[in-house]
């Protein structure tokens, strides 16, 4: 086990030296990129983010962790917020939670009437259709979790003092919801995997080996962005400096 568990964090230290040089890639090549993580409460979300920036230029990426709206965002349309932080040329976006809320937990909780979140299905598909007609790669995961997997999760968050903020009320009670927000997600998943916006599901009880797939993905699916030329940025670097140089003589 030890061994199996070495040599995934073997592939993922690779794997991450991969989404760097991709990263440049985009840096320089001015692309836009979306990654967006959905899961369950505990599945691991915060985790496979850390994985997936480890090793980034903090200039090129950017995580934005979603909660819900707070009362000037309530009173605007509520993917508002979101176009407000799509990435800019050259930029990563990653979002912990996202626009899903509203058929998710906003479904859930019954914070919205039946009839709006239903419709939400189809505003998403378009908006997440006017990201990528626009050139943006967009990546969706959901990690998803065991109802036992999840319960000792919570039981590690409570016991370690490191981790006990991770474990609010609301995760609690979200827990008794269990069987209405896995039919949100099979209806999430039904309606709004798309043949350019398509969800990877990943089953996350393994933490290191969800890790390693979300990689895998994240890598596989940018490979494309990687064309950038480093000796040629190299060369142009070069070139730009000894002029700046000559300037100071």
């Amino acid at each position: 086990m030890s061994k199996l568990k070495d040599d995934s964090k073997d592939l993922i230290k690779k794997l991450q030296l991969k989404m760097l040089r991709i990263q440049q890639c985009i840096w320089h090549n001015k692309e836009r990129v979306i990654i967006v993580f959905e899961g369950f409460d505990a599945a691991g979300k915060g985790g496979c983010i850390r994985r997936v920036t480890e090793t980034l230029d903090p200039r090129g990426y950017r995580v934005h962790p979603i909660g819900p709206p707070n009362e000037e965002d309530q009173g605007k349309h509520y993917l508002y917020r979101f176009w407000m932080n799509l990435p800019a040329k050259g930029i990563m976006a990653i979002f912990d939670r996202s626009w899903y809320g509203r058929v998710l937990v906003e479904r859930v909780d019954e914070l919205i009437p039946k009839k709006r979140w239903k419709e939400a299905y189809k505003e998403i598909n378009n908006f997440e259709k006017t990201l990528t007609d626009d050139g943006i790669e967009l990546i969706k995961i959901f990690l998803r979790i065991s109802k036992g997997e999840q319960l000792k999760r919570f039981e590690e968050r409570l016991n370690d003092p490191y981790k006990h903020w991770k474990l609010t009320e609301a995760d609690i009670k979200a827990r008794e919801k269990w069987g209405s927000y896995a039919k949100a997600v099979r209806d999430m998943l039904l309606e709004t995997s798309t043949t350019e916006s398509p969800w990877y599901v990943i089953e996350a009880d393994d933490k290191e080996a969800a890790r390693l797939e979300v990689l895998s993905i994240i890598t596989d699916r940018l490979r494309a962005k990687a064309t950038w030329s480093e000796k040629h940025a190299l060369d142009q670097d070069t070139k730009e400096l000894k002029k700046a140089l000559r300037k100071l003589h």
